[in-house]
């Protein structure tokens, strides 16, 4: 059971004549027994009219509500919600298990699936909102959160209108350490060096997957800690890996209208990494975002207090184009 409290009004804009004016509002919402906390953001509107809206997914890690976690400062989320605000469209964006003023954990032994049970809730949440019109139900997701999209759209009921999967997790999550690590081993090592460290990562990540004894004997010891750490995740991690974005994406329905961006810049998410996903989704709905990073920034650009792209900001409004009330 989910419940909804209102928990205050915190800000407000001039009131349209005739009008409703734009407001956020504080929610808290329950998900396997634990209370989580959101803001909703309500456009401006004339009083009565049902909006689209879109419920807004971070990437890993313990992210926040704004897109924040405690050593970056992007605010991508919050930024997103400016934008689809700007565009007549209602969001809903929540602080992620373990972030946030309270850094709530999700339950004691939890696998990934809680954080997909925690967006089910937010998502009936912001459907139960006066001002949502329950036939304009979207998603969106950032990195981890695209890949989170599309399970939640997998769950919910009403299925979700449209999807906008910006720089989505496109690969299993140990396939997408292992490109990370390699990169950088790349960068930083002589080609047999970096060869015979992405082969004992390689080796363990298979020694993983069935289930085998695994072993760091050999890595580098940043590389080592880093395995050793995965390995203590236990059950979460095992079903995180075993979550493949482009199955999941077969099951979305025809007819959702999806957007999918790539950055040029993008290392954590490279474009060359995305056609699987697309061919599952059947269809071509690829944004691509040149010399964009993965906080859709320009290449070299500082993480913190940016502001999102340009390029970006005119797929968005594209993809919300039949849902917007500019």
């Amino acid at each position: 059971m989910h419940s909804l409290v209102v928990a205050a009004l915190v800000a407000a804009t001039i009131t349209p004549a005739n009008g409703v004016a734009a407001v956020d509002r504080e929610i808290t919402f329950q998900s396997d027994g634990v209370t989580a906390y959101g803001t909703l953001h309500v456009p401006a509107h004339r009083r009565g009219d049902r909006l689209a809206a879109a419920l807004l997914l971070p990437g890993s890690g313990p992210t926040d509500r704004n897109g924040n976690q405690a050593s970056i400062h992007p605010n991508t989320l919050a930024l997103l919600a400016d934008a689809l605000g700007q565009d007549g469209i209602v969001t809903f964006r929540f602080d992620k298990y373990g972030s946030g003023p309270s850094h709530t954990p999700p339950p004691a032994g939890a696998d990934y699936t809680v954080f997909i049970r925690q967006a089910d809730a937010a998502y009936a949440t912001l459907l139960r909102q006066p001002e949502t019109n329950p036939f304009a139900m979207l998603v969106v997701g950032h990195s981890e959160g695209g890949m989170n999209a599309m399970l939640v759209d997998t769950s919910v009921w009403p299925r979700p209108a449209g999807l906008a999967l910006l720089a989505p997790q496109d690969a299993r999550i140990l396939d997408m350490i292992a490109m990370q690590v390699g990169a950088q081993l790349d960068a930083a090592l002589p080609p047999d060096q970096a060869g015979v460290q992405k082969g004992l990562i390689a080796a363990w990540i298979s020694a993983y997957r069935t289930g085998t004894p695994v072993s760091t004997a050999g890595m580098l010891p940043s590389i080592a800690a880093l395995f050793q750490v995965l390995q203590a995740q236990g059950d979460f991690l095992r079903a995180d890996d075993a979550i493949y974005p482009p199955d999941v994406a077969r099951h979305v329905p025809a007819g959702t209208r999806v957007l999918v961006t790539c950055g040029t810049a993008d290392a954590n998410v490279p474009c060359d990494t995305t056609p699987p996903l697309l061919q599952s989704l059947r269809g071509e709905h690829l944004a691509t975002l040149d010399g964009l990073d993965h906080f859709f920034h320009p290449a070299g650009s500082p993480v913190d207090n940016q502001p999102l792209a340009p390029a970006l900001l005119t797929a968005l409004h594209q993809w919300d184009r039949p849902w917007a009330q500019r």
